[in-house]
């Protein structure tokens, strides 16, 4: 005889437990989405009025027709707007072959002020007055040097393209940060990490490559993307050697027309091209802390 599963009183394997919260928790859940919904009308309401005030004062201020006509000119921008986004192509050039070099200089550099005993103490004394040199030195002076003492030697075989030029220079001044922004990540690894490395057979050099300097990277991915992000504005101080980049061609066409508008526009043209790549490094910066607290990453 067969019992059915009412008779017999036995649950099935598949029965459902379904989890029902409590009247309270419910009512804590519904108390927070008011309070996050009523945070959002608030925040969105000050940004209007704010946006309106400030709107307010720039139109009705004395000088604003003179200002709209000279900063905010529409036939300048429609014409500027080709010739800024042509001149941009060399500033992204920059960016890649500059962003590149930077991390690879900027890297032995860091390795070279980490090495330990005395017989690199000049290589350390190099690095160390090499990144304090080039940090104190204001980058558009190192691009004045660079781009117009350089050609003034007539070296044999040394180009004088103001853009190969322009990008040493750039490349010089920004290796020396992210120089320092890798040595912070050597130097906080712990030791214990480095002589657990030694005690599995590892050289210093292996421990170095193998267990240091993963950890160290993974920890200064934020700051070496903020300094991208400082580097793709600064590839427009290029212009002042004449390479002809988004900022120079702004630059032509306001010497031509005594309109300052191309100036705003290759201006909006950086911002818009800068703001993905904030906000890829704040999303960056997130992820990582949240591994962090979550024991993810070291």
């Amino acid at each position: 005889m067969t019992l059915t599963k009412e008779e017999s009183g036995a649950e099935s394997p598949d029965s459902d437990d379904t989890y029902t919260p409590s009247e309270r928790r419910l009512e804590r859940e519904r108390h927070k989405r008011a309070r996050s919904r009523r945070a959002t009308a608030i925040g969105a309401l000050s940004t209007l009025v704010t946006a309106a005030v400030l709107y307010l004062v720039v139109v009705n201020a004395p000088g604003w027709p003179r200002t709209k006509e000279t900063f905010f000119n529409g036939e300048y921008a429609r014409e500027a707007f080709p010739k800024v986004l042509e001149g941009l192509w060399l500033n992204l050039r920059l960016l890649l072959i500059c962003g590149v070099a930077v991390l690879v200089l900027g890297m032995l550099i860091a390795i070279a002020r980490t090495l330990r005993g005395p017989v690199f103490f000049p290589l350390r004394v190099l690095a160390a007055a090499y990144t304090d040199f080039f940090r104190g030195l204001p980058l558009i002076i190192n691009l004045m040097i660079v781009v117009l003492g350089v050609p003034a030697l007539r070296l044999q075989g040394v180009t004088v393209d103001p853009v190969l030029l322009g990008g040493t220079a750039l490349t010089l001044t920004y290796s020396a940060y992210v120089a320092e922004v890798f040595r912070a990540g050597i130097e906080s690894i712990h030791p214990s990490q480095r002589a657990a490395a030694r005690s599995l057979g590892l050289s210093n050099r292996q421990a170095l490559r193998h267990v240091v300097l993963p950890q160290a990277v993974r920890r200064q991915v934020p700051p070496l993307l903020n300094d991208l992000v400082s580097l793709q504005k600064d590839t427009g101080l290029v212009s002042i050697g004449g390479a002809v980049d988004a900022v120079r061609a702004a630059d032509i066409i306001v010497g031509r027309s005594l309109n300052y508008t191309p100036y705003i526009v290759a201006g909006l043209v950086f911002v818009a091209l800068t703001i993905p790549m904030t906000r890829f490094t704040d999303w960056v910066t997130a992820r990582m802390d949240r591994q962090r607290a979550q024991g993810g990453t070291t």
